[in-house]
């Protein structure tokens, strides 16, 4: 297995630890449990949703949650109060917890569930201070030029 030195990269990034505990456990292979699936989706250019297989969940039984940037879907199912035989139990209902890091620029917006799915819808909001703006440059001259930023 090859390893990757991320070190030069974060000497010139400040408040970006996130990222580096992000590249360093996708590099180092470390692998989340694939239980429930789910789908991102880019819905718009500024719109996102993440849709969760949960069947078997009532919609009581599942929490959404955000915190610090990060997305929380948990599922915890209520103790069944009948005794069932089951042949063969293929529905899985076990408890589960996902999270996702989030952009400080998405805010979480609704979540629907229907048809055992769970649907989260995300909008990435650019707050004014951080869209592109034209800055003025002054010279001794008394000539004002102006300079376009197309960076976001």
């Amino acid at each position: 297995m090859r390893n990757f030195d991320l070190s030069p990269l974060m000497r010139s990034t400040v408040g970006f630890d996130h990222l580096s505990r992000l590249v360093d456990s996708a590099l180092n292979g470390e692998t989340t449990n694939a239980y429930p699936p789910y789908n991102i989706e880019k819905l718009g250019e500024d719109d996102y949703q993440i849709t969760m297989a949960v069947a078997g969940f009532a919609p009581e039984e599942l929490t959404v949650t955000i915190t610090d940037g990060t997305l929380l879907i948990a599922g915890r199912a209520q103790e069944e109060t009948e005794e069932r035989a089951f042949l063969h139990r293929g529905i899985a209902k076990r408890a589960f917890e996902r999270r996702f890091e989030l952009a400080e620029t998405i805010k979480v917006g609704d979540a629907h569930f229907e048809n055992g799915l769970l649907q989260v819808d995300l909008k990435r909001v650019i707050p004014e201070h951080k869209k592109p703006r034209s800055i003025e440059i002054r010279s001794s001259e008394g000539k004002v030029q102006t300079i376009e930023s197309d960076a976001a």
